[in-house]
């Protein structure tokens, strides 16, 4: 179940960057359509928490902490990988991205998580098949590598936390919470850029509405569950595929091009993704990492 649930989100995710190239290339405000991103995924989150459960709108002091602090890690995050994207090639900026599973790790390590040598295997092959799919960008902007790593370092910051103190709670509700933190912090940085609006046409309104809908709503939900069934150290390792699953569609839909050496990059990717569910089958009965979360 885990293992479905990883693969599914990685597949919701992994539509957001070509569409999102379509709304801007189209004249979109890259911030303004974050924000209605994140507007139309709390809008599901509630209703669906609503119709399903309403209890489950509610939620204690300590979820409520845990869930902003998630959220607001995310949302800096987001924020300066966008920022990012303005000094570094979006090659480069993908590469040092690429480094979370190896942050997470490290994290996990930290509560005892046991670092093994296929970890370190299927982590070296995910980040040299992305090194083959995107190659070393262009010149390096030190600014731009530092806000990457910061998202980085916040991308995963958010997901331990998820997996540390978030895992008694209903999945509806730590979504729902997190994004709505998410949408307080990128809403905030969209006011302090002077809120710049211009009403989308109707292909950004359908490009919004996937964001929002499939890569943050549908898309969330089943990586929270996946994270809830078998941990956040071996979901984030199966977030290598969404990055080749990235490339094809942006090959299929925006006919980009797909060279020999990047096919091979793509081989890599899928290998450490069949590695990690390798060890998904055999951690299935050993949830040592829940014990962890309640200790």
């Amino acid at each position: 179940m885990g293992w479905a649930l990883a693969v599914g989100a990685s597949l919701a995710f992994s539509i957001a960057p070509p569409v999102a190239r379509y709304a801007i290339v189209g004249g979109m405000d890259p911030t303004a359509l974050l924000v209605l991103r994140f507007v139309v995924a709390v809008f599901f989150f509630v209703v669906t928490t609503w119709l399903t459960d309403a209890r489950q709108l509610r939620i204690d002091g300590r979820g409520l902490l845990f869930t902003a602090a998630a959220g607001l890690a995310n949302g800096i995050a987001m924020t300066c990988f966008f920022w990012a994207l303005t000094r570094l090639e979006a090659s480069m900026t993908s590469m040092i991205l690429s480094t979370l599973p190896l942050v997470v790790l490290g994290l996990l390590a930290l509560r005892g998580e046991k670092l093994t040598r296929r970890h370190a295997v299927r982590v070296t092959l995910a980040l040299a098949g992305v090194y083959l799919l995107i190659g070393p960008g262009g010149q390096v902007d030190a600014v731009g590598v530092g806000l990457s790593l910061i998202a980085v370092f916040l991308f995963a910051f958010q997901l331990v936390i998820i997996q540390w103190y978030l895992q008694e709670y209903d999945t509806r509700t730590v979504a729902l919470y997190i994004a709505v933190a998410m949408l307080v912090v990128i809403s905030a940085f969209w006011l302090f850029q002077g809120a710049v609006w211009q009403t989308p046409d109707a292909g950004g309104w359908l490009a919004a509405f996937a964001l929002g809908f499939v890569s943050t709503y549908v898309a969330r939900m089943l990586f929270y569950s996946a994270i809830h069934y078998m941990g956040s150290g071996q979901t984030v390792l199966l977030m290598p595929l969404e990055l080749l699953l990235t490339i094809l569609w942006s090959v299929l839909f925006l006919k980009e091009r797909f060279s020999p050496l990047q096919m091979v990059g793509g081989v890599l990717i899928i290998i450490s993704a069949l590695l990690a569910i390798k060890r998904l089958r055999q951690a299935r009965w050993r949830p040592r990492w829940r014990m962890l979360v309640r200790a």
